[in-house]
């Protein structure tokens, strides 16, 4: 039961920026915040472990916020800034809670990590980190000043590629660290 809901939220939150986009041309923001918070109970009922679901409260708390001080239509288009900034604590939580996310992906492959490939995961856990930053940054400008087009071209699809470019890459680097 849960891996086709966990499939449908990553589909939900792939699109999500496009629905936002296509929702706001034809209706008001605030009949499009049920399907913020719809994604955000589904993002609750498929996070694992406790530490997902505060992340999830968290973010569920400060979209709440953001809608009531600044207004529905900013708070559609903030998801992504809360989403870098939960994928943010997850990676940052986990050099204060090791092994880093980046170690355990590897493990996956190389049970066996070296010293200098654990070594290696940990910067590049550092480099993800700097990349929420940023990206969440630019997602925040984007929604706060950037028009409705340029907010999904963004958040729709450039970010994905930036993500794309950086995991693949990464993955490259480590098998070619990993085996040398």
């Amino acid at each position: 039961m849960k891996q086709p809901l966990k499939l449908a939220v990553l589909i939900l939150s792939i699109a999500y920026p496009f629905l936002v986009y296509w929702g706001l041309q034809h209706y008001p923001a605030g009949k499009l915040l049920p399907l913020l918070f719809l994604l955000l109970g589904l993002r609750w009922v498929v996070g694992g472990q406790s530490f997902e679901r505060s992340i999830v409260i968290a973010i569920i708390g400060a979209l709440i916020v953001i809608v009531l001080v600044w207004g529905q239509q900013l708070g559609l288009k903030f998801y992504p800034v809360m989403v870098n900034l939960g994928f943010l604590g997850l990676f940052a939580g986990s050099l204060i809670y090791p092994p880093p996310i980046v170690e355990r992906m590897a493990r996956i492959r190389e049970p066996d990590l070296s010293p200098r490939g654990v070594a290696y995961t940990y910067k590049v856990t550092w480099v993800w980190i700097i990349f929420f930053i940023v990206n969440g940054g630019i997602a925040s400008l984007t929604a706060i000043w950037g028009s409705d087009e340029i907010w999904v071209l963004y958040n729709g699809f450039i970010a994905y590629l930036l993500i794309g470019i950086l995991a693949g890459s990464e993955w490259l680097l480590r098998r070619r660290f990993i085996n040398h």
